[in-house]
């Protein structure tokens, strides 16, 4: 069925907030898996993403041929595999470790700041200038910032200082993406597969290093195939679809939802309390974010 350009529209941003939607309950979800399944952090991210890692190389051999795995250059094949350990093994692993010891909100907050940090590091490494609305953008994200931590937190020095970590990390993955996406060597989907791959590795290899061997049971292993299937698999391959049809700014704009979808589900669905405070400094900073997205992607 032919589908007009408006409705096409239309369906593919319903679909990218669903997959935004998507992403926001991994958040709640993984809170579930450390509470009530008992599983360790950085085993618990370790063995989401190999089982997804694991489904993505299935998929994109599928549908583009094995070879297109194959990676002839040893240059992009270390730029890979760097990113795969800084995007998927120190970000998600400090992610869970968050998540673990402090508020969903409150790490969510954190990384929201993630443009900021990007637009900073571009501007000293790449020599990227700032312009005056990512100026504007990056006080609102501080602004919103002070006014969230002006609140009633729950947070404590080691989630705190995970969720720092995981946002430089983020930041780093991002110019190093940057990079390996500008040479045009490969397509999304095969960097995304190799990186994965390899980063889930590391980061469950580390995992049963420091917590040991995990004893899985029927909670935890339903928790851990939702995550890998559902809200990595599944949901990278239908943004893929939506992004057929939005353009990077839009999409961009629309993954935003992302810092308001958090802090409501984990009040809904964990009891984290949003007091005045939380709420102002939540709708400034998903504004300074939008904004310096926004430009970012123009």
């Amino acid at each position: 069925m032919n589908l007009t350009p408006t409705v096409a529209r239309r369906r593919a941003v319903a679909l990218a907030l669903f997959v935004t939607f998507l992403w926001s309950t991994s958040w709640v979800l993984i809170r579930f898996g450390l509470d009530d399944a008992g599983l360790s952090p950085l085993v618990f991210a370790g063995v989401r993403y190999v089982v997804a890692a694991a489904l993505l190389v299935a998929w994109v051999a599928a549908r583009r041929g094995p070879r297109t795995l194959a990676i002839g250059d040893r240059r992009t094949l270390w730029a890979l595999l760097g990113l795969g350990v800084i995007l998927y093994a120190a970000t998600q692993g400090a992610q869970f470790v968050a998540i673990a010891n402090q508020p969903a909100a409150t790490t969510s907050l954190v990384l929201a700041s993630t443009p900021l940090v990007v637009s900073l590091l571009a501007l000293v490494t790449l020599g990227e200038p700032v312009s005056t609305r990512q100026r504007v953008a990056a006080l609102a994200v501080i602004a919103g910032a002070a006014l969230y931590f002006a609140g009633d937190l729950g947070a404590t020095p080691v989630g705190t200082a995970a969720a720092v970590v995981c946002l430089l990390a983020n930041a780093a993955a991002a110019l190093l993406g940057r990079g390996v996406n500008r040479a045009g060597r490969l397509p999304a989907d095969v960097i995304t597969a190799v990186s994965m791959s390899a980063g889930a590795v590391v980061l469950l290899g580390v995992g049963i290093a420091v917590e040991g061997v995990p004893s899985l049971g029927a909670r935890a292993v339903a928790v851990i195939a939702w995550l890998a299937v559902v809200n990595t698999a599944l949901a990278y391959a239908l943004w893929n679809v939506a992004l057929r049809q939005l353009t990077a700014t839009e999409a961009s704009a629309l993954n935003t939802a992302m810092v308001i979808q958090i802090p409501l589900l984990a009040w809904l669905f964990l009891g984290e309390g949003l007091g005045p405070p939380e709420i102002a400094g939540i709708l400034v900073v998903a504004a300074g974010v939008f904004g310096m997205r926004e430009r970012q992607r123009r």
